[in-house]
């Protein structure tokens, strides 16, 4: 009996969910939520809010521009009354969502919050086939029906968004997904599930590729400088150097050139 797309389609999505739900359980920690005031040069005043969202336990970022009060949203994975309650208590004005990938848990509270906000959702185009099956997804983990909007535009390796005196630059960091994307700032980077503290995204399900992902890393992250702060997707923060000199997929005790 032949295969339908809905089948296949359940398949790969339950495939990606038991995944991402392996790789929560071995490296989230529950955090309570946390802003951070940030001085990174140039005159720029910016405050950092982590909130860890969902039941996989997602870092959402909100970073702002603490004078003009603009604001970017990364990885609004679920619970979007809190992070709406952050925003509006802050006094911010989002002006983008930005997925770094476009597994479930890391976009279950865009609709929410751009209903709300009115803000554009960014993605990167190779992950847009991922985003489609994010009610699969979600279903095939017993999370009810996750759905997300699709982007307002795709971003590429190189874009620079700008929010007030944020200005942030897209890196291309595929091998989690198609998709990945890492966010850079002066003196931190956002990585997704590109980059965690002392290991890397997992790449054995649809899409993803371990040496893609060791490339994409040590191409785009492992040349800035090491005290740039790591803010992963889960889990704890690091920095560059200390990623470079004791991450076991990374050092040079890894194997991997």
């Amino acid at each position: 009996m032949g295969t339908s797309e809905a089948d296949r389609g359940d398949h790969l999505a339950l495939i990606i969910a038991s995944a991402i739900a392996l790789t929560a359980a071995v490296l989230c920690f529950c955090w309570a939520y946390r802003s951070y005031c940030l001085q990174p040069g140039k005159g720029k005043h910016m405050v950092l809010t982590r909130l860890v969202v969902g039941p996989l336990q997602v870092n959402c970022y909100i970073l702002a521009d603490e004078k003009t009060r603009d604001a970017v949203v990364i990885d609004p994975g679920d619970d979007a009354a809190d992070i709406l309650k952050v925003i509006k208590d802050k006094g911010l004005k989002v002006k983008y969502i930005i997925n770094t990938h476009a597994h479930f848990d890391h976009v279950g509270a865009n609709r929410a919050l751009k209903e709300a906000t009115g803000a554009e959702l960014l993605l990167h185009e190779a992950d847009a086939a991922v985003l489609s099956t994010v009610s699969h997804q979600s279903r095939s983990f017993g999370m009810g029906d996750v759905k997300s909007p699709s982007a307002d535009r795709y971003v590429k390796q190189g874009d620079i968004l700008k929010a007030g005196e944020i200005s942030l630059k897209v890196l291309h960091t595929p091998g989690h997904s198609p998709g990945g994307i890492s966010l850079l700032e002066e003196g931190m980077v956002f990585t997704g599930d590109s980059l965690f503290a002392g290991s890397i995204g997992r790449t054995d399900f649809p899409g993803g590729d371990l040496l893609t992902l060791l490339g994409s890393i040590k191409k785009n992250l492992l040349i800035l400088p090491d005290e740039t702060k790591v803010f992963p997707g889960h889990g704890p923060a690091s920095t560059i150097g200390g990623e470079r000199e004791e991450n076991p997929f990374l050092n040079k005790q890894s194997g991997f050139e």
